[in-house]
């Protein structure tokens, strides 16, 4: 038989806690227990009315499995949950597995991280990476919480608690939307900026609506979750109706989010059509200079073309050089010279005057 091993427990590089254990007692004594061994957790959850265990891993997507199985979840398909597009939601009647994304940036690039959330009679249990510590800040204040939902039903308190830690973990992927407009607006203010290279503020642009994509995936993937929670009538999911509104109001924040990236891609996007302008009118710009360089060049040659002519035919030999020798021999050329330009100057103006469409 092969023996199960406890999970390595991530030890804390400061003074907050990588995991952490909140326990409301059937007595109604609450307590909260930091940087314990997995197995002492476990321990107190027969006598608990309700726990939650937030569990910190070095590699969630291998050790995820092992600790489901030590924590006693046998049902659910642990493969299935992490193989998921950002988010997972199974439910199995006395058992429910959730994967939520949680997003962290560094440096204009996104990265995902799962959260994942196990759920079984009176017990949570939350595993995450040691980069996404999200919900130590609700765990300082998860005891007075606790205090308030002493009374309720045990279906209740875990729909409660539930609900503020996906609450949590939205709250925390917010944020990084206002980083992403900090960012769009530095782009959108270069495109003024002579001394920026346009290449530069074009890859910019496109690195940053490539962020926005995977930001509204990760919205999109969460709101999947929480439309599950609502209307998937899972048996460890209560079914007042006002709780599950509280649910609902989860949702309304997620679309609004969208609606916001959704505007901040379209800005992104406007800076792609003006860097199009630009790019169009810079074009334009050296046309108009071919233009007016082949413009010249045509007065030019035309002015010449005559008393070229005239200096050809007279040097030809059918006049045996008698013309050369005239007086009035330069004065043509010249009067011919002066002529031809001012014609050949006359068209280019006419024809520079007259409308396109003509």
């Amino acid at each position: 038989m092969k023996m199960q091993s406890t999970p390595q427990v991530t030890q804390a590089t400061g003074p907050v806690p990588l995991n952490f254990c909140i326990i409301l007692y059937k007595d109604g004594r609450i307590d909260r227990l930091t940087d314990r061994p997995f197995d002492e957790y476990l321990s107190a959850i027969p006598n608990a009315s309700i726990a939650w265990i937030d569990y910190s891993t070095q590699d969630d997507s291998t050790e995820i499995e092992n600790i489901a199985q030590i924590a006693g979840f046998s049902k659910i398909p642990i493969p299935k949950l992490t193989t998921g597009f950002y988010s997972a939601y199974e439910d199995y009647d006395t058992e429910l597995g959730i994967m939520l994304p949680s997003v962290t940036m560094k440096n204009e690039r996104m990265s995902v991280h799962p959260l994942f959330v196990l759920i079984r009679d009176n017990f949570i249990l939350t595993v995450h990476s040691g980069d996404i510590n999200r919900l130590l800040r609700f765990s300082r204040y998860a005891q007075p919480f606790f205090k308030r939902i002493i009374a309720d039903p045990t279906c209740d308190k875990i729909t409660l608690m539930l609900e503020r830690i996906i609450d949590e973990n939205n709250d925390r992927n917010f944020e990084y939307l206002r980083e992403i407009e900090m960012h769009g607006d530095a782009i959108s203010k270069s495109l003024i900026e002579e001394s920026i290279a346009k290449k530069k503020i074009a890859h910019n642009i496109y690195q940053m609506k490539h962020v926005l994509i995977d930001y509204l995936n990760v919205l999109w993937a969460t709101k999947d979750v929480i439309n599950s929670l609502q209307y998937g009538d899972a048996d460890l999911i209560t079914n007042d109706e006002k709780l599950l509104g509280r649910i609902g109001i989860l949702s309304d924040n997620i679309e609004r989010h969208i609606e916001l990236s959704e505007q901040m891609s379209n800005v992104l996007s406007s800076g792609l059509e003006v860097m199009q302008s630009i790019y169009n009118n810079q074009l334009q710009s050296l046309n108009n200079r071919f233009a007016l360089v082949t413009a010249y060049l045509t007065v030019l040659g035309t002015a010449f073309l005559v008393p070229n002519t005239i200096a050809t035919i007279v040097g030809s030999g059918i006049y045996e050089g008698r013309i050369a020798s005239e007086w009035y021999y330069m004065p043509l050329l010249i009067l011919s010279t002066v002529v031809a330009t001012g014609v050949s100057l006359a068209w280019v103006v006419h024809v520079w005057k007259k409308p396109a469409n003509e």
